[in-house]
């Protein structure tokens, strides 16, 4: 759960700093890839965690 905060962070912070920099419009959308990655990951665990068995 760390690891997929610090991925959302990372991502915030990458599209922050490419919108804000001029020409660093790259930033902005490798933190757009990462933010949809990390809650593609979220959604599976979500979805993972709610199949189990309960023992």
């Amino acid at each position: 759960m760390v690891l997929l905060s610090l991925l959302l962070i990372a991502a915030i912070t990458l599209i922050v700093i490419g919108a804000a920099v001029d020409g660093m419009l790259y930033l902005a959308s490798v933190g757009t890839l990462l933010l949809v990655a990390g809650v593609l990951c979220l959604a599976v665990r979500s979805v993972l965690h709610r199949r189990r068995p309960a023992h």
